[in-house]
């Protein structure tokens, strides 16, 4: 049997009598866009709001006395993009580029998990329990923090790019359970002894948060060199612990966005891993902006 939906439409006239009332009416659903566009005939000002809703579609049309003049406007959707990738596979450095173009609030899901051990709180002491093992940190601990940042005002209004999660389906099954699907998901590919090589000689400056490696980025000055940490899960043990991880759970992870999936060469240069990465989202915005003026129009 074919699917139905209901659809009303409000047409009224605002002056200075009451608006007319709608044909019908019904109970909303859940908003999914709104748009407006002006036109003007006569002196006379005429703006057509839409809104579309999962079972609703309202209209509604009103007159004020203005000038003449035509506007129509429609903000294109702001990008939710996921990117993943063993460890130090690039992720990072990559996400700074992203972020620095497309305005995307950047959340590490792995900064949120050092933010709770730093705070050592009881969410904090289990997670580096987990981690220390190389192991996934359970769902009940992550998801949560994840789920708050994404809903965070900045994450809603300007788009987000989740980084390093979701790590196994279970945890790609919760975000969808919450609404969170990626417009697109970017797979890092690299060859595990470059991933080896990369973690053992990454070092942290705990004064700036920036990330250093003794033999591609090293410090700038001695000053700095002198105070650089190793993370604790930096070492070739744990990091072969985590790969061995990271292998064992990506493929099903992959399976919930094959269709979105974009997979990178991670081998190469920063510059030119970014450029596959920006030719994909250039077209994902493009094909966005172009879908939304449609609508203005």
């Amino acid at each position: 049997m074919a699917a139905t939906s209901s659809c009303i439409v409000n047409l009224g006239v605002k002056g200075n009598g009451n608006p007319e009332q709608p044909f019908s009416s019904s109970k909303s659903s859940q908003l999914l866009f709104s748009s407006n566009v002006s036109f003007a005939d006569n002196n006379t000002k005429y703006c057509l709001s839409l809104h579309s809703h999962q079972t609703l579609l309202s209209a509604c049309l009103t007159k004020t006395k203005k000038s003449a003049f035509v506007v129509a406007s429609a903000k294109p959707e702001h990008l939710k993009i996921m990117i993943s990738g063993a460890p130090a596979s690039g992720k990072g450095t990559q996400c700074e580029l992203i972020t620095k173009k497309y305005g995307l609030v950047h959340i590490a899901a792995g900064d949120l998990l050092r933010a709770e051990i730093a705070s050592g709180s009881e969410n904090g002491k289990q997670a580096k329990e987990y981690m220390e093992k190389g192991q996934l940190v359970p769902n009940e601990i992550v998801v949560m923090m994840v789920k708050d940042r994404l809903l965070q005002p900045d994450s809603q209004e300007n788009g987000w790019l989740l980084d390093g999660y979701p790590r196994s389906l279970s945890q790609a099954t919760a975000l969808k359970e919450f609404g969170f699907r990626p417009d697109l998901f970017i797979v890092l590919e690299v060859n595990e002894e470059i991933l080896v090589e990369r973690v053992v000689g990454r070092r942290l400056d705990p004064v700036t948060g920036k990330i250093y490696h003794l033999k591609y980025s090293p410090p700038e000055t001695e000053e700095i060199a002198a105070r650089l940490t190793q993370r604790f899960d930096d070492t070739e043990e744990k990091v072969k612990l985590r790969l061995q991880t990271h292998r064992q759970n990506v493929e099903a992870v992959l399976s919930m966005y094959e269709d979105i999936t974009l997979k990178v060469n991670g081998n190469l240069r920063k510059e030119d891993v970014f450029a596959q990465i920006d030719d994909a989202l250039t077209k994902l915005f493009e094909d966005r902006k172009l879908n939304s003026e449609s609508l203005a129009a």
